[in-house]
């Protein structure tokens, strides 16, 4: 039995069955209060009536950056704040990271639960906007110097993305990389 509630928290989550399953876990917790929230725009009117422990922000809102939400709200006074997100992009984890959020978890796309790392390749959902990128450049049979200068990469950084998404994918083929992202409608 948990003890009785020790906090207050805000979820602003888009996804209803991933903000309830977060709310629900967080009540299991000990939370004393729970605001369920789909928009950065709400989050924001509700944090101007009172303070709240945690926030739990998914990084992208359909109405504006969950990582810029929980920067604000814990300059504002708000101790703790947890980013959600469904891609392990380098980006945006420097851009929490530089915000100050100190917790930064990668969930499956809308479970609400940390993402499997499977032997056979996590799939194209788990690929980077760099890493469709650079899948686009291989489609057009770009060189990995070519992508490199067309990205303002070195090969060498080229090399690394591709063995990403060669682990992502579960194959390191090029031409394999490019017919699945293809079937998959990632890359034109």
């Amino acid at each position: 039995m948990p003890r009785p509630g020790r906090f207050a928290a805000m979820v602003v989550v888009n996804s209803p069955a991933v903000r309830e399953t977060v709310a629900h876990t967080l009540r299991a917790m000990g939370a004393r209060h729970v605001l369920e929230i789909n928009t950065v725009a709400e989050a924001r009117q509700r944090a101007a009536a009172g303070i709240a422990d945690l926030v739990v922000a998914e990084a992208g809102l359909p109405d504006g950056s969950g990582i810029a939400l929980v920067r604000e709200l814990r300059q504002a006074g708000w101790q703790r704040g947890m980013v959600v997100a469904t891609s392990d992009d380098p980006y945006s984890v420097r851009a929490a990271v530089g915000a100050g959020i100190r917790c930064y978890v990668v969930s499956a796309a809308g479970t609400g639960m940390p993402r499997p790392s499977a032997d056979r390749g996590e799939g194209v959902d788990s690929l980077s906007a760099r890493e469709i990128q650079v899948l686009q450049l291989v489609a057009e049979g770009k060189s990995n110097k070519d992508i490199g200068v067309a990205l303002g990469l070195s090969a060498l950084t080229v090399k690394s993305h591709l063995a990403r998404i060669a682990r992502k994918l579960g194959t390191g083929d090029r031409a394999e990389m490019v017919a699945t992202s293809l079937r998959s409608g990632v890359i034109a």
